[in-house]
């Protein structure tokens, strides 16, 4: 028998799964159906170690392919997210996502801000919200909320009678 608190730690999970779907779901149809954007100001405008990496990835033949996956990991995210189905693998590809966007321009107190919400010492959203995936990642919720309950459910058996 669950205790309420277990019930209350599993809704708590499975609302911060949702939630965070549904910002990534959101952000990947939103960028996928605008033809103007690209993460090229966001990457070109990247501060701190690992800024010529970035640098990199907005040359004219790799912009294209970047501007592709994140979209694509996003809606990846947000899909498996919301619906609560292989979501796991999801935190994973969120994880990476967020790592990225953090990496390009982290909260170090000595980096001038650019191209970032707030203003912030060390912590920003985009660390938040990559350990609120760490979080679905260890206790995915899917199973007891969302798609997965259904597909790990065992078919009931249907009872057949036969014709005399």
């Amino acid at each position: 028998m669950k205790t309420k608190n277990e019930n209350g730690v599993k809704i708590s999970i499975a609302l911060l799964r949702i939630f965070v779907g549904w910002h990534f779901l959101y952000e990947g149809v939103i960028k996928l159906y605008n033809p103007d954007w690209t993460s090229f100001g966001y990457l070109a405008s990247s501060q701190g170690p690992l800024k010529p990496l970035f640098a990199v990835l907005t040359q004219q033949s790799v912009i294209g392919w970047v501007d592709t996956l994140n979209i694509a990991a996003l809606l990846v995210v947000g899909i498996t997210f919301t619906l609560g189905i292989f979501e796991r693998k999801g935190a994973i590809v969120g994880m990476g996502l967020l790592a990225l966007y953090y990496l390009a321009h982290p909260s170090f107190p000595w980096l001038a801000q650019v191209n970032v919400e707030g203003s912030y010492w060390f912590v920003n959203k985009n660390l938040i919200e990559l350990v609120a995936c760490l979080v679905v990642f260890n206790y995915p919720t899917g199973q007891f909320f969302g798609l997965d309950y259904f597909m790990k459910r065992k078919p009931s058996k249907i009872k057949s009678y036969e014709m005399d």
